[in-house]
C-alpha cells in the first residue's frame, strides 16, 4: 500500500496533462449522461449536504432514481424524503428527466443505516456522513460492488486513510466506479487551469499558496433528551474524530488543488495552530491552522486556515512556476483569463454527470487515491499543529493515532475530548 503512494519530481511536472484532459473530455456542461441504465441512488447521511447531493445527482443524468435513504437520525431521513420529494416534483431540471424519488419502505435510520442502504437494491452509493465514518462506510461499499460516490474528506485519521487506500485497490481490481466531493476537478475553470499548468504555461513547479479563512461555521446546542453520542454527533463539525477538524473538513479542497496542480503530495510539514474559542458548544477544534508543506526538490506551499468571526476572509489557491504564476480560483495564468468569455459550469452537478457517464461507458473513473492523499495532507498538517512536531508523509501515513471510539451505542458515556496542546500532546 504504501509503495503505492508515488511521489512526482518536479521535472516531471510539465509531462503530465492527462489528468485534467481525462476529466474534461468527461466534462458536459449543459449536457447529461446518455444511456438508459437505471442509476439507482442509496443516500447514506440526510443533513444538508446529503440533501444536496441527492438533488444534485437528480439533476445530473437521465434514469436516475433515488432509491433508498439512510441516516442516524429518523428527523434527518425523513426530512430529506420530505425535501427531494419536493425537489422532483417542482424542479424544471428534474423533470425534464423524469427521475423519480421511490423511497417507499426504504428509509432507514440507526447506527446501521449504511447497512441497510447498501443492501436496499440500491447501485450508486451516495456517502455524505460525518467524515470519521467515511472509511468504514467505504469499506462497505466497495466490498458490496457497488458505485459510490463519496463526499469529501474519506478519513480524519491515518488508519481510516490506510482502509481507503486498500478499499481503492479492491475498487480497481472490481472495475468500480468512484467518484469524490472534490468539485473542483469537474469545473470548468479549474480544468482549463490545471491543462495549462501541466502544458508548461508557467514552468516547472517551484512553490504555491493556498487559504481558507473565514468566520466561525455553526454549533447545534445540546438538547435535554440527547446523550453525550448525540450530541457530538449533531454537532458533529466540532468535534475531531467526527470531522478531523477544519483543515481536514473544508481545508482540504484547497489542498486538493495543489495536489493535483504539484501531481504529488508533499513529503513533509511543519504546522501550527490553536484554539481562542471557550464556548464548550465548539467541541475542541481549532481556530486555526498554518502550515509550510514541502514537496520534492526543496518545494515549499504555505497553507493557512481560518474560523474566527470578523476576520478578512480568503478562500484561494496559487501556484508559483519557474515562468509565471498561476491563480487557480480566478483562472488565471500569468495574469490573464483562461475562459475566454466562456461560462462556469456547474461542478456539484458536474461531477455526478461524470461518474454516471464512466458508469454507463463501462469506463469507470477512481477518484479514491486522489481524495485519500489529499485528506491525509490535511490531516498531517493538523497533526504537526496538534503536536508541535514536524513530520513526514511516511510518519503520517503509519500514524498509529485511531480517533473513532469504539462500539458507539447512543446510550454510551462519551467525554468531550480535551484541546490539543503543542509541546503536550504527543504523536502516535
Amino acid at each position: 500500500m504504501k509503495d503505492d503512494v508515488v511521489q512526482t519530481d518536479r521535472r516531471d511536472f510539465l509531462k503530465l496533462g492527462a489528468t485534467a484532459a481525462v476529466t474534461s473530455a468527461l466534462l458536459t456542461t449543459g449536457a447529461y449522461a446518455a444511456g438508459s441504465d437505471e442509476i439507482k441512488v442509496g443516500i447514506i447521511g440526510c443533513g444538508g449536504r446529503g440533501s444536496g447531493a441527492g438533488e444534485d445527482v437528480l439533476r445530473a443524468a437521465k434514469g436516475v432514481k433515488i432509491w433508498a435513504l439512510g441516516d442516524a437520525f429518523e428527523d434527518r431521513a425523513k426530512g430529506a424524503q420530505r425535501h427531494l420529494e419536493k425537489e422532483a416534483k417542482d424542479n424544471e431540471d428534474i423533470k425534464k428527466f423524469d427521475n423519480k424519488v421511490e423511497v417507499a419502505g426504504r428509509v432507514f435510520t440507526g447506527l446501521d443505516a449504511y447497512k441497510k442502504v447498501i443492501d436496499s437494491g440500491a447501485n450508486y452509493i451516495i456517502l455524505a456522513t460525518p467524515p470519521g465514518f467515511r472509511p468504514l462506510h467505504i469499506e462497505a461499499t466497495i466490498n458490496k460492488g457497488l458505485s459510490l460516490f463519496t463526499e469529501k474528506p474519506v478519513a480524519v485519521d491515518a488508519p481510516g486513510i490506510r482502509k481507503v487506500l486498500e478499499a481503492y485497490e479492491s475498487a480497481k481490481k472490481k472495475n468500480i466506479a468512484v467518484g469524490a466531493g472534490t468539485q473542483r476537478r469537474h469545473q470548468t475553470g479549474y480544468l482549463e487551469v490545471m491543462k495549462r499548468i501541466h502544458g508548461g504555461e508557467i514552468g516547472t513547479f517551484v512553490g504555491g499558496h493556498c487559504h481558507w479563512n473565514m468566520g466561525i461555521l455553526w454549533k447545534t446546542p445540546r438538547q435535554k433528551d440527547w446523550g453525550d453520542l448525540e450530541a457530538q454527533m449533531r454537532n458533529w463539525y466540532n468535534y475531531t474524530w467526527l470531522c478531523g477538524d477544519h483543515i481536514v473538513e473544508q481545508h482540504v479542497h484547497n489542498i486538493d488543488v495543489i495536489n493535483w496542480a504539484a501531481q504529488a503530495h508533499p513529503i513533509g510539514v511543519l504546522g501550527m495552530g490553536f484554539r481562542t474559542r471557550t464556548d464548550p458548544q465548539f467541541g475542541h477544534i481549532y481556530d486555526f491552522f498554518s502550515c509550510d508543506f514541502e514537496y520534492a526538490d526543496g518545494v515549499h506551499v504555505a497553507s493557512t486556515c481560518r474560523q474566527i468571526s470578523n476576520c478578512d476572509n480568503n478562500v484561494s489557491e496559487g501556484v508559483r512556476g519557474s515562468k509565471g504564476y498561476a491563480e487557480c480560483n480566478r483562472y488565471r495564468i500569468n495574469g490573464k483569463s483562461v475562459m475566454q468569455g466562456r461560462k462556469d459550469n456547474l461542478p456539484y452537478i458536474a461531477e455526478h454527470t461524470d461518474l454516471i457517464a464512466s458508469i454507463r461507458k463501462n469506463e469507470p473513473i477512481n477518484e479514491l487515491k486522489n481524495v485519500a492523499e489529499s485528506t491525509l495532507t490535511a490531516i498531517m498538517g493538523r497533526m504537526s499543529a496538534y503536536t508541535g512536531k514536524p513530520l513526514t508523509w511516511k510518519q503520517a501515513l503509519e500514524s498509529r493515532e485511531t480517533l473513532m471510539p469504539e462500539n458507539l451505542a447512543f446510550d454510551m458515556k462519551l467525554e468531550t475530548p480535551p484541546v490539543a496542546m503543542p509541546g503536550k500532546t504527543k504523536f502516535v
